[in-house]
């Protein structure tokens, strides 16, 4: 078998998402070979000891992926301090050992959420570098004018960084609003809704309806379903 990183190790046999296995690997929760292992090694997981919090890996990982149709105030989390609903909190708890939300969807927000053991669907849907789209339904306050849409559409700096170019297309008018179509290949944190502010609209209802190739498709809020794996195993293929 060839050498993977642990990160990558870790996030398959699905104890953990890669970015949560960097943080155990620099925590010195994770030992190779009876000593305390560094971020970049790689191992062999049929010959190497690999244990995190001094336990052995789970072996034979049946990946799963859910479809959540996350509702407003839920947290795109596993766990909160605070006692607040978390998108596993909607899960059957025999179903959530392993499962982690792929990448977030403010609190604020509502739409489609993916949850998985899977590290690799979860690097391949987060990263910026695999171009994976994701599309919203934004409805925004006032007439956005053609010249602050197409503003929008060639990118914008936010945060000291210009955001990659969007689609982005008027849906509907109605009163004082518009609903837009908003394709991403990205997502940093609170995206569109800072743009949307600076641009002097802020959004009044923000949904996503489709990450990459899976949509909502009618699925309900609050509700989720397992996905079949030719429905996600190609965006890892």
């Amino acid at each position: 078998m060839p050498l993977n990183r642990l990160q990558k190790i870790i996030s398959n046999s699905g104890l953990s998402s890669r970015r949560k296995a960097d943080q155990l690997i620099k925590q010195g929760r994770v030992t190779l070979n009876g000593r305390t292992a560094i971020i970049g090694e790689k191992a062999d997981p049929s010959l190497d000891n690999i244990l995190v919090d001094g336990k052995e890996l789970p072996q034979k990982v049946n990946h799963k992926v859910l479809l959540l149709n996350k509702p407003y105030g839920v947290l795109s989390s596993c766990e909160d301090t605070h006692g607040r609903r978390t998108v596993l909190s909607l899960i059957p708890s025999n179903l959530r050992r392993g499962l982690h939300p792929v990448g977030r969807l403010d609190s604020d927000s509502r739409g489609a959420i993916l949850l998985t053991n899977n590290g690799d669907l979860t690097l391949k849907l987060t990263h910026p570098r695999y171009s994976h789209t994701k599309t919203y339904l934004v409805w925004i306050s006032g007439k956005p004018s053609y010249s602050i849409l197409n503003s929008w559409r060639r990118g914008v700096l936010l945060d000291k960084k210009m955001t990659m170019p969007a689609n982005i297309e008027v849906m509907d008018r109605l009163n004082n609003k518009t609903l837009l179509k908003v394709i991403l290949k990205e997502g940093r944190n609170r995206q569109i809704r800072k743009i949307a502010d600076y641009f002097g609209h802020p959004v009044k209802d923000l949904q996503r309806i489709a990450i990459s190739r899976i949509k909502l498709n009618g699925l309900k809020e609050g509700q989720w379903r397992e996905l079949k794996k030719d429905e996600w195993f190609p965006i890892i293929s």
